[in-house]
Formats: C-alpha cells, sequence, structure tokens
C-alpha cells in the first residue's frame, strides 16, 4: 500500500468515527438529552428518526459527488458536522438543536458515499474488499470508542462540552481532509459532468446488478432492524436483565459489527466478493433461524445475537466493496442509492419489528428476518448471476 493512500484510509477512517459518533450518541444518550432540554423522550426519538431520513437525501449528494467531486463533498459533510455540533452547544432550544443534530447527521449521509466512491475510484478491484473493510471499523467503533468517550466527557463536564468537542474534531477532520486527500480532477466524476442530477438516480434502476444491489440492501436491512428494535425487549421479558446488562449487549453487538468488518478485509478479497456475500447470507439466515433455540439462557441468547450481527455486518461491508463497481461511471450515486433505500428498510423494519413482537414474540421476528434475508439473497443472485467483476475472480 503506498503510503499516501494509507494516509488517506487514516484520515477517512477518524472522519468516518466522528461521523458515526455524531449520529449514534443520541441514541444511549436520549433520556440526558431530554432532561437537559426539558422535553419528553419522544421528541428526541424524533430527531432520531429525522436523522434517519437524511439518507433518503443522499439519493441527490451522490450524483452531486459524481458531478463535482469527490473531497469537496467529504468537506460539506465534515462541515455539516461541526456547524451542527457548534449549534447544539450554543443553544440549549429544542428546535435549534433539533436542526443542528440533524445537519450533523445529513454530514454523515453525504459524506459515505464519497468517500466509498473514492476508495473505488483509487483502489484496485482485488483489494477493495480489505480497504472498504479497514474503513468500515469505524463503524463498530462508534459504539467502542465513541459513545463511551462522549458518556465520559458528559459526566465530566456535560452535554454542551460534548457538542463543543464534536464540533472542533470535526473542524479537524475537514482540515485533515483538505491535506491528505488530492483535489478532484477530471478523472473523478467527469464521466457524468454534464448528466443532472435526475437524470443520474434512475439509472439505478435500469442496470440490473445495480438494481438487484438496492433491493438487497433494502430487505436485509428491514431483517436487520426489525431485530435490533425488539431485542432489549426479548431480554427484558425473558431474563429480567437490568439496564447495566443491556448497556453491555451493546457492546457485544458492537464487537460483533468489528469482528464482521475485520473478517470483510482479511478475506473477502481472496473468497471473491460476490461469492462472500452468498456466504454471508447463508449464515445470516441460519443465525436468524436458530436465534430462538437460544432462549434457554442469556449467555446464550448473547451469543446468538453475537452471530447474527457478525454474519450480517460481513455481509453490508463486503456488499459496500462489490457496490462500488458495479456502476463505475457513478459510483457516488450508487452508493448514495444503496444507503438510501437501506435507511428506508431500516425505518420499515422498526415498524414492524414491534408489531411481529406482538403478534409472536423473539420467534416471529427471527424467522421473518430469516425468511427476508432469503429475499435479499434472491436479489443478489437475479442482479449478479451473469456479472464477473472487472476480474472475473467472482465467477
Amino acid at each position: 500500500m503506498k503510503p499516501s493512500l494509507a494516509r488517506q484510509i487514516v484520515a477517512a477512517l477518524f472522519c468516518r468515527l466522528l461521523l458515526n459518533t455524531g449520529r449514534r450518541f443520541v441514541y444511549p444518550f436520549a433520556p440526558a438529552l431530554s432532561r437537559e432540554l426539558a422535553v419528553p423522550l419522544a421528541a428526541i426519538t424524533s430527531i432520531i428518526a429525522a436523522g434517519q431520513l437524511t439518507s433518503l437525501l443522499g439519493l441527490f449528494s451522490g450524483p452531486l459527488a459524481d458531478r463535482f467531486g469527490y473531497r469537496v463533498m467529504m468537506r460539506s459533510g465534515l462541515a455539516m458536522l461541526a456547524i451542527g455540533m457548534l449549534l447544539c452547544g450554543l443553544v440549549s432550544e429544542y428546535w435549534l438543536v433539533f436542526v443542528g443534530l440533524v445537519l450533523a447527521s445529513f454530514g454523515k449521509t453525504i459524506f459515505d458515499p464519497s468517500i466509498q466512491a473514492f476508495i473505488g475510484h483509487n483502489v484496485p478491484f482485488e483489494r477493495r474488499g480489505r480497504v472498504i473493510g479497514i474503513i468500515e471499523t469505524a463503524w463498530a467503533g462508534s459504539t467502542l470508542i465513541g459513545i463511551p468517550a462522549i458518556g465520559l466527557i458528559i459526566a465530566e463536564v456535560g452535554l454542551s462540552g460534548a457538542f463543543y468537542l464534536l464540533a472542533l474534531l470535526g473542524a479537524v477532520g475537514w482540515l485533515t481532509i483538505s491535506r491528505v486527500i488530492p483535489a478532484d480532477g477530471p478523472a473523478a466524476g467527469a464521466e457524468t459532468s454534464r448528466v443532472s442530477v435526475f437524470a443520474a438516480l434512475p439509472q439505478l434502476f435500469k442496470v440490473r446488478p445495480a438494481a438487484g444491489m438496492l433491493a438487497f440492501g433494502f430487505w436485509i436491512s428491514i431483517a436487520n432492524d426489525s431485530l435490533f428494535v425488539v431485542y432489549g425487549a426479548w431480554f427484558e421479558q425473558d431474563f429480567q436483565v437490568s439496564i447495566a446488562t443491556l448497556g453491555f449487549s451493546t457492546v457485544a453487538i458492537g464487537a460483533a459489527e468489528l469482528c464482521g468488518e475485520s473478517l470483510t478485509a482479511l478475506f473477502a478479497d481472496r473468497l471473491g466478493l460476490k461469492r462472500a456475500m452468498i456466504l454471508g447470507l447463508g449464515l445470516a439466515m441460519a443465525a436468524y433461524l436458530l436465534l430462538p433455540l437460544t432462549g434457554s439462557s442469556l449467555s446464550l441468547a448473547m451469543a446468538g445475537m453475537f452471530l447474527v450481527f457478525l454474519a450480517f455486518e460481513f455481509t453490508i461491508v463486503t456488499s459496500f466493496s462489490l457496490s462500488t463497481e458495479l456502476m463505475a461511471e457513478s459510483r457516488a450515486t450508487m452508493m448514495a442509492g444503496f444507503y438510501a433505500t437501506s435507511g428506508v428498510g431500516r425505518m420499515i423494519g422498526v415498524l414492524v419489528g414491534g408489531w411481529l413482537w406482538q403478534i409472536g414474540g423473539i420467534t416471529a421476528v427471527a424467522w421473518s428476518s430469516a425468511a427476508l434475508t432469503g429475499v435479499g439473497l434472491l436479489s443478489v443472485w437475479w442482479g449478479l448471476r451473469d456479472w464477473n467483476g472487472q476480474t472475473g475472480r467472482d465467477r
């Protein structure tokens, strides 16, 4: 790996960690925010939902990145993080904090497709799984490092101190990207420079491999989030766990995500990205089906959850690597579309999971997740059955 590329990966990893922490830290600290702002907890969950909705706006950021350059959009995303967090630190009015947090969340939405497209443009296909896997460890890192660090800061200096720190680090990231990522030349998105934003988006559904991958992301996101939204209720109802134990289970999920991302970095390129995805989907289906059988003890249930999230994270991160090659002339558009359809799937999963839990408990949720993951597998097979990749290694 060239020294310049190594620096770029380290910088991207740092920035992704900041952006992921900026979006995810609201979840565990929602009660603290509600007390600080003197609003009901439901008002804070509305901020979380609005943050997820920004993934739909990412549909337009992808074509903009392909047209104007990846670095421009990366820096824009970090600027939104810095400005949004600074706004939250300066004011204590609910609606201004709402705007600040949603702005920071949108920063992640426009940064992610751009960095994925940048990697797709600069890293050979046969090494892309490794590099994407390394970058994606920032997702687990936000759970294992970012959120605990924010918790310590809140305990010491309060919420405003955490907002100021994230704003400062976002500004540092903005400066870092400007130094280590080269200015966008005509090669990075020039192919679509004359195509309008609205003309670029329908192309995703006209190219079968891209359409198959969008459908895959949609279905497996419903499957995973329908379980994620109810597993706490499962643990409380069946095992009478404490809040502290639930917190520990979140760390275990973060560890599973880190293992899945690391396995992608180590093995996805060797297996072939398409083959690795199919293997991951098969493992995820098996883990979902077995999950109700682990209900005899808390340790078994946590082990089952670990396996589910490990298989899911391995599959989704591998799919990022493969997706960067499906539409080489519109990489950021493809990745933005993937994030958007997955975001819609996550929102549906939250609603479906609660309903399934009410009618059939963990068995109904887990088995429906297995079935939806199977639909995702069929989507991959339909979209990629004649696609062999740039190198032909995925036959």
